[in-house]
């Protein structure tokens, strides 16, 4: 044996001897927001854990990083920096590589505010808001362009008459006006036409996306965020 090989031997029974564990590469993805159902906030609730070893990522999972006062605030903002802390405190043989956000909005839901025929009554009362306001939109838009006098006339253009009553571009018009709801909603109750999103979950995905990213930099600015 050489001495390069005396010397790789010699170091592997020191570090059998010692206790000597590698450094394990950790791979932590952070969520942009959160939400959790009870005071204690676990690791596990605001992002993911990626290791070989597979009780050292349960380890860090059950690893608390905040507890929510009851009377305090309902929503706090974590910075990766801290979960990176306390994962290291935790098991200092890690290397913590960060691949998500740097920032997570966390908020404490109480599950017990809405229930019972409260969440009824609340329902039931935006989809009256919902149809009546629909109505009146759509029949003040009619008011306005003067739809009737605009089916009149092209009734008389094509027939060659007075319209009597109800006419055939009235039925269709309506006909059309719900199809194209419709398949711009991609909803027909509650089946999908399509996989893709629709415009309303877009705009709720982009007004979510532009209220977390204002409260992140906010509780940055205040000095309000976690970081150790």
């Amino acid at each position: 044996m050489d001495n390069l090989g005396k010397y790789v031997y010699a170091e592997q029974k020191r570090q059998e001897g010692t206790g000597y564990m590698k450094q394990q590469t950790v791979y932590l993805k952070c969520d942009r927001s959160a939400e959790v159902q009870a005071q204690d906030v676990f690791l596990k609730d605001v992002a993911e854990i990626r290791c070989q070893d597979p009780v050292l990522q349960a380890k860090l999972k059950a690893i608390k990083i905040y507890h929510f006062p009851k009377d305090g605030e309902k929503r706090c903002v974590i910075s990766c920096l801290k979960l990176v802390s306390l994962m290291e405190e935790i098991c200092p043989e890690i290397d913590v590589q960060v691949v998500g956000e740097t920032d997570v909005l966390v908020e404490w839901i109480c599950v017990n505010r809405h229930k019972g025929w409260q969440q009824w009554i609340k329902a039931a009362f935006v989809c009256l808001i919902s149809f009546f306001g629909t109505a009146y939109t759509i029949m003040a838009y009619h008011n306005d362009v003067g739809i009737n006098e605009v089916f009149t006339e092209v009734y008389r253009m094509a027939m060659g008459a007075e319209p009597g009553g109800l006419n055939t571009l009235e039925v269709f018009y309506s006909l059309g006006l719900a199809a194209g709801i419709i398949v711009f909603f991609n909803h027909v109750g509650g089946r999908r036409l399509t996989k893709d999103p629709t415009p309303v979950e877009v705009s709720i995905k982009n007004y979510e996306t532009d209220v977390d990213k204002t409260l992140i930099e906010q509780a940055g600015r205040e000095g309000k965020e976690l970081e150790s």
